[in-house]
């Protein structure tokens, strides 16, 4: 359905020049989505595989280790959208207490979004609502260190930003004036709480998601707080239990059409276009999730038989496995007080563990060496 200019154009100035902002309309949509029978369909499948996610969360040995890998992994990838060049195994590196192989701010930048992640759903575990203040709590740790500092983290910006192009006379998309950033966010708001009706989880969020992209409420990370949002609803929804959906991927492989798209609902309300479109990243991303936890089962049960073959030590070692699963880089002296096995014990351990060739030591050098688990950040860096 096509309908027409979803907001209205307003005169701002904008780094010494005069440029035509948009004020989008407050959510719902009016007229309503028209929910076609394919898109209703695609919806639902989209809606299933949520909850065949949800189930692998259930099934997994620890969740917690593979969230640990799944939330590092959505962050490098949210992050290289915005030009970051780490890699999973940099921040890695980087959270092991070791030098990345790229610049610091980029590994920095990337630990970051997983802190923001994580306090989010700390918040929102704890009954705190998706909300403004947390939005705001979020940013202020997305931006904390670094050059991220001078962005004004944790406030709305006060001052006119724009998408694209090198001044706002040229830019792709110029967001609403900064003192219309309080309202437009505030309507948001009311929508996310069901006001002023109820809207499906899953529909909710990928409106949400659009409106939040279109009001550009921050100086910075506007791009990956939107994407954040966009699991944490589904975790307030109670749609998901664990944060294991992720469209960072998706919408990287398609940016073209993501922002294609994002652009078309501004200029023609086309929303069916965009929940086709989401409705298809949740369906891939969700099959995607299930098939890495289901790798992950798999070599840490393989591998796991392999360790029985030690005898003498092989509990020990087990208990070695298990912690390079929580953190397949790191060094002896981690491993040593995270298992409370004496260090002549880690050692001997991590010799055999690199004789069954499940991990390798990739400093080459006598001291300071680290252990890299190196099939599990393979399976986990599929797509980075």
């Amino acid at each position: 359905m096509n309908r027409n200019l979803q907001g209205y154009y307003v005169n701002t100035a904008a780094a010494g020049e005069t440029v035509r902002a948009f004020v989008p309309k407050p959510l719902p949509p009016d007229p309503p989505i028209a929910f076609g029978a394919e898109l209703r369909d695609k919806l639902d499948k989209a809606l299933l595989s949520l909850g065949r996610l949800d189930s692998v969360s259930i099934v997994l040995p620890s969740t917690s280790l593979f969230l640990y890998m799944y939330v590092r992994k959505e962050a490098v990838l949210s992050s290289m959208i915005e030009g970051t060049q780490s890699s999973l195994s940099d921040l890695l590196l980087y959270e092991s207490g070791h030098r990345p192989g790229v610049p610091l701010y980029d590994v920095q930048k990337v630990s970051r979004y997983a802190a923001a992640l994580y306090h989010g759903l700390e918040r929102i575990n704890a009954g705190f609502p998706l909300s403004l203040r947390l939005l705001r709590e979020m940013h202020q740790i997305l931006l904390a260190e670094g050059r991220g500092e001078m962005q004004d983290p944790g406030e709305f910006r006060r001052s006119q930003n724009w998408i694209g192009g090198r001044r706002p006379g040229t830019a792709e998309f110029v967001p609403p004036p900064p003192e219309f950033v309080t309202e437009c966010m505030g309507k948001l708001e009311m929508f996310l709480h069901n006001k002023p009706e109820k809207t499906p989880a899953l529909i909710k969020a990928a409106l949400a998601h659009v409106q939040f992209e279109t009001i550009h409420p921050f100086l910075d990370g506007n791009g990956r707080l939107g994407r954040l949002m966009i699991t944490l609803l589904l975790c307030s929804e109670k749609i998901l239990k664990e944060p294991m959906l992720y469209l960072s991927l998706y919408f990287k492989t398609y940016r073209q059409q993501y922002y294609d798209l994002l652009n078309t609902v501004r200029v023609d309300g086309c929303w069916e276009n965009w929940l086709d479109f989401f409705a298809d990243a949740v369906l891939y991303t969700a099959e995607q999730a299930v098939d890495t936890a289901q790798k992950l089962m798999a070599l840490a049960t393989e591998d796991g038989q392999r360790i029985n073959r030690l005898k003498r030590i092989s509990g020990s070692a087990h208990l070695i496995h298990q912690v390079m699963l929580e953190r397949p880089f790191a060094a002896s002296d981690w491993i040593a007080k995270k298992t409370n096995l004496s260090p002549a014990t880690v050692n001997s351990c991590l010799q055999e563990l690199i004789q069954l060739e499940i991990i390798r030591e990739i400093t080459g050098q006598k001291r300071n060496r680290i252990y890299s688990y190196e099939k599990y950040i393979q399976i986990m860096s599929t797509g980075t």
